[in-house]
């Protein structure tokens, strides 16, 4: 038995013994015999149910991973401590699964020490219980990070590749050797799936893997240099997924697949960055989102970054043959408004300086070893049948909207950007009860004939096809943004108001929750992301009203992925802009033309301090066409060329954009 199988095996005997003892006092004892019980399940794999059945809707109103009931159990200093040990803890199932041991006796050892503490005479401080959590994460910090790295490009490291190459698809068991969360909705998406022609799954890897490909051809970057490129998914795709690994295999790329962070150390870089099961209970992912305020001070921000840069560099010549991620999403599952929780661990005003600096200096760090000038993207969507019994239907019409004709687009799309090329500014008004008006400034052409302000976007990087977009100039861009409804990574927000001057987010507003608080706070975390503001980043034009209709005919508008939804009319990105990272590198459009709309007046900082030229967020609000009245190019004259009046194109060549609205 090697030391670090003994100690293993010496954590869960103990473990084991737990719940038998007396040595802690209650309520304290019923929160250990809770944590070991679980981590002893995941260590003999149970029931996929059984493991994740604690934090399920059902039960999480009784669960210590409930801040709000660990406060009222173990007391408000100890309780929201002890309830982020518990959720860290469930990090132990992919650890489990994936036999990654030093993980799994890391978690184990860390309840231990914490269970020792309480069996002495008296109670330990909630400093001491942070300390001894702060020490585990910082401890193991660099192991997790340098796996997380190395397992990004090194295509060495196959434990999902594996199972997918492997996976008999005439049945579902395959789901269950992930160790992710496997829900009645994933079984269903995975039994369609598996049931489909497969002249149809050839056509969604094509699309999918095509669209990788034409990223590469559209930014005049070499994808033949490159050996490597990151799949994320969602559990149930595996037989698109299986087919999509064979058509980068035929472009020279081998693929890499990697879960989705499951450690705290690990999510405050980018928590969807992998491959994931069904969530099995959003509320407690919003619950703990901000665990990290635990630990967050300088010392930790600059230990997580040496840890972010020394795992890079033992695998920078893998990195620089890294293409960057072909990402596929689902949507359907039902909205979720999150309920606000008193006792979820929060940033101080500091902490999220802090946060944010940390967080730039972890994405800085990735650019320099995988470039933003040499990598590229894909991202693409399909629905789940939690969208409701139209699933198939919708499923049909989904593949349709990924699919249509790119020349068709660019043409018509060329259309409006050549209107748009003679304006100064453009500016968007609402109907009804939208309230939107705002002016959007434009940056000048130097040379109209070789340079353009929007770019003529087709289905490459952003599938499906159907918008053109620029970088606003902030000075200049002034208004009120409003929707009526509208949902944002998953966040639905209600009556959601922003008011921009010069560019920058000046106020905002929301009606979800009864306190005007309670909604400032919403957005600040869900949309601004704790910075005290935002520049506008994009503006775009949606020109896909076969989405829209697919939208409207299903009555699914609050369903829909926004990688889909900003397709279906204006939308506005705060934020960085659509070339951050990339200002300095020429991109055009399939006329020729040089886009020269990359940068904006906060973009430029870049320049002289880096460190504050990005938020690292983007985050896209759309105004659907049944809430729009006009969008009109504004001439340095004044002259007026409108492009949609009454949520209808009415510039000559665009028409043919109507007939699904009709």
């Amino acid at each position: 038995m090697t030391l670090l199988e003994e100690r293993l095996q010496l954590s869960q005997d103990r473990l084991a013994e737990i719940p038998s003892e007396a040595s802690v006092p209650e309520p304290y004892r019923d929160y250990f015999v809770k944590v070991a019980e679980f981590l002893l399940k995941a260590a003999k794999r149970a029931d996929n149910h059984a493991l994740y059945e604690d934090i399920l809707p059902g039960s999480y109103d009784s669960s210590y991973a409930n801040p709000a009931y660990a406060a009222r159990k173990l007391g408000v200093e100890l309780g929201p401590v002890l309830s982020s040990v518990y959720a860290e803890c469930y990090a132990v199932i992919p650890a489990v699964f994936e036999k990654k041991d030093e993980e799994v006796a890391a978690i184990c050892e860390l309840v231990l020490l914490l269970y020792f503490e309480f069996e002495r005479e008296d109670v330990p401080e909630g400093s001491t219980v942070k300390d001894i959590f702060r020490n585990y994460l910082v401890d193991y910090m660099p192991g997790l990070v340098e796996d997380r790295v190395r397992e990004q490009v090194d295509p060495t490291c196959s434990f999902a590749r594996d199972i997918i190459e492997h996976a008999d698809f005439s049945k579902t068991d395959y789901l269950y050797e992930y160790g992710e969360y496997v829900s009645e909705d994933t079984k269903k998406t995975a039994e369609y799936i598996n049931s489909l022609p497969e002249a149809t799954i050839e056509k969604m890897a094509s699309s999918f893997t095509e669209g990788y490909r034409l990223g590469f051809v559209h930014a005049k970057k070499p994808l033949e240099r490159k050996k490597t490129v990151q799949i994320v998914y969602e559990l149930g795709f595996e037989r698109m997924i299986r087919k999509a690994m064979e058509d980068f295999s035929a472009m020279g790329l081998q693929s890499t697949i990697l879960r989705a962070p499951a450690h705290l150390v690990l999510k405050g870089a980018n928590r969807h960055n992998g491959y994931t099961g069904a969530i099995p209970n959003p509320q407690f992912d919003e619950d703990h989102k901000k665990d990290l305020a635990l630990v967050m001070d300088e010392d930790y921000s600059h230990l997580r970054s040496r840890a972010h840069q020394e795992a890079f560099e033992k695998v920078k010549d893998l990195a620089a043959l890294h293409a960057g991620p072909a990402v596929l999403e689902t949507f359907g599952e039902a909205p979720f408004s999150p309920k606000t929780c008193p006792f979820a661990l929060d940033y101080t005003e500091h902490q999220k300086d802090i946060f944010l600096s940390m967080k730039n200096a972890l994405l800085s760090i990735t650019h320099r070893y995988i470039p933003q000038t040499e990598r590229s993207f894909t991202i693409i969507d399909f629905p789940v049948p939690a969208i409701g019994k139209d699933f198939e239907d919708i499923f049909r019409e989904t593949i349709k909207v990924n699919t249509l004709d790119n020349e068709t687009y660019t043409a018509i799309q060329q259309k409006l950007i050549d209107a748009l090329d003679q304006g100064t500014s453009v500016r968007v008004k609402g109907r009804g009860t939208n309230e939107t008006d705002l002016t959007v400034a434009l940056h000048p052409l130097d040379d109209p004939s070789h340079q353009t302000i929007f770019e003529n976007c087709v289905a490459d990087v952003n599938i499906p096809v159907g918008e053109v977009f620029t970088s606003p100039v902030l000075h200049g861009t002034n208004g009120l943004l409003h929707v009526g409804h509208v949902f944002l990574e998953g966040y639905e927000f209600r009556d959601l108001k922003i008011r921009l001057t010069d560019g920058m987010i000046t106020d905002y507003s929301c009606k979800n929750f009864a306190a005007e608080t309670d909604n400032r706070s919403y957005i600040e975390e869900n949309i601004l992301f704790h910075h005290p503001t935002l520049t506008i980043g994009e503006f775009a034009i949606g020109t896909n009203t076969t989405a829209y209709r697919m939208m409207e005919t299903y009555g699914i508008g609050d369903r829909m992925p926004i990688l889909i939804a900003e397709k279906t009319g204006p939308h506005f990105a705060m934020g960085d802009t659509c070339y951050s990272f990339e200002e300095d590198n020429p991109v055009f459009n399939p006329d020729g033309k040089e886009i020269v709309a990359r940068d904006n007046e906060h973009t430029l900082i870049r320049r002289t301090d880096p460190s504050k030229a990005y938020y690292g967020c983007h985050t896209d609000i759309t105004i659907p066409y049944d809430e729009l009245g006009s969008i009109r190019v504004i001439k340095e004259n004044g002259e007026e060329i409108p492009l949609i009046e009454n949520g209808r194109y009415v510039l000559p060549g665009t028409e043919e954009l109507n007939a699904p609205l009709e």
